[in-house]
């Protein structure tokens, strides 16, 4: 183990003093945020040219309710009240303006008067829409309804899959609870997946520094003195610590920014304990694929020269993503039960889904986690033998036969 250390060490020293991936390190997060503030730019220009200003002449004392709405619902609306009559309003000529008028006679009639500039904002037709809650209540009050009449008149009709009518109004309850903040149960598995990515993306380096030793002609002065099992283990550690150097450079230069330009509760919502459960899976994760790919580079005599298996192999990471839609629309579906189960698909669908779902599936959870702990020391023993013979192998790749041949020695 002292000997892996050493190899990790070293690889960790080596990417350090390498200009190329510090340069990499911070030009992430400092292009994240030079495109963050050029949209923001943009952003806030269109924002501001198309506020809208809304004079509203209000003869049934829904104007607080209309206050309420535009403020709970960031419509950017300029209220004013205003005395001017119907009759006396033909056009407006004034920009981004529009004129309410909200009278009995809209209550009989179920419809506001509205005039409207030309230049307006393409979305206020339909942002008009959230005034017709506070009209309808009144003129339920008009008829003589009482609150809760009034309530359930108004409540809106739903959905349930179910045979039992409780049981659907309980998870209905839960759904449209969760609903209410969707950030909460999305934060930790969003961030779980950053640090699943940039330590497969740092790891998938493992495949160029196992070749490089190779085409240098290294391999044999280094396992002179140790095993290469020994140096196996020393370049998956490494890679990992740089994984997770990587993440923490991201964190702290992003997650200060991000918290500054949103109003999101981010460190409420990340210190939880189903973060440290995702931050588990996206290690495993790791682990798993490191193996993988530790063993196959020592199959290459070059990167450049990667044979279709080779090939195969490096994009096994990026498989979920063909699954990634049908997964997100349907978390308990067929198809995203059997990736949980797969190896390669393991990891990333199980986060997916464990963001996604309200009532997690346990014994689904528990088989997921024995088939990638499995699959890692699987992997890590057959890396083992590939790496044994394979890193002393020169001049060309490896044949899946020879491959095949190795595993069984």
């Amino acid at each position: 183990m002292q000997n892996s250390l050493k190899v990790a060490k070293w690889e960790i020293k080596r990417n350090l003093k390498n200009k190329t991936f510090v340069i990499g390190l911070f030009i992430t997060p400092a292009l994240f945020i030079l495109f963050f503030f050029l949209a923001s730019l943009f952003s806030s220009d269109s924002d501001e040219a198309e506020n809208m200003t809304v004079y509203v002449n209000d003869d049934i004392g829904i104007y607080e309710d209309i206050e309420a709405i535009n403020e709970e619902r960031d419509f950017g609306w300029e209220l004013h009240p205003t005395d001017t009559l119907k009759s006396e309003v033909t056009e407006v000529n004034e920009p981004y303006t529009a004129y309410l008028f909200i009278n009995e006679q809209s209550l009989e009639e179920n419809r506001i008067a509205t005039y409207t500039s030309e230049e307006a904002d393409p979305l206020f037709p339909g942002q008009l829409q959230a005034l017709s809650g506070p009209v309808q209540v009144m003129k339920a009050k008009d008829s003589g309804l009482s609150e809760r009449e009034i309530n359930q008149l108004l409540e809106p009709v739903s959905f349930a899959e179910g045979t039992n009518q409780d049981e659907a109004a309980t998870s209905e309850g839960s759904a449209i609870a969760s609903l209410e903040d969707p950030w909460e149960s999305i934060l930790p598995g969003v961030f779980a997946g950053v640090i699943m990515l940039s330590i497969t993306f740092t790891g998938m380096a493992i495949f160029q520094s196992a070749s490089q030793e190779k085409k240098d002609k290294i391999a044999e002065i280094i396992l002179s003195s140790l095993t290469p099992s020994e140096l196996m283990q020393g370049k998956i550690i490494g890679y990992f610590i740089l994984g997770l150097i990587q993440v923490t450079v991201y964190i702290a230069v992003l997650l200060p920014f991000i918290i500054w330009q949103t109003d999101i509760p981010i460190l409420e919502y990340l210190l939880v304990p189903r973060t440290l459960l995702f931050v588990f899976i996206a290690l495993l994760s790791y682990l798993m694929f490191a193996a993988i790919f530790v063993g196959v580079g020592a199959t290459m005599s070059d990167v450049s020269s990667a044979g279709n298996l080779q090939g195969f192999v490096m994009m096994l990471p990026f498989l979920p993503f063909i699954i990634i839609g049908p997964v997100l629309s349907n978390q308990d579906g067929i198809l995203a039960t059997v990736s949980t189960y797969i190896p390669f698909t393991a990891p990333s669908v199980l986060l997916m889904r464990l963001t996604m779902l309200d009532d997690w599936p346990w014994i689904e959870i528990m088989i997921a986690f024995a088939v990638i702990i499995l699959s890692i020391l699987l992997f890590m023993k057959i890396a083992g033998k590939i790496f044994k013979v394979g890193i002393l192998l020169y001049g060309k790749n490896a044949t899946p036969k020879e491959i095949w041949k190795w595993i069984r020695m």
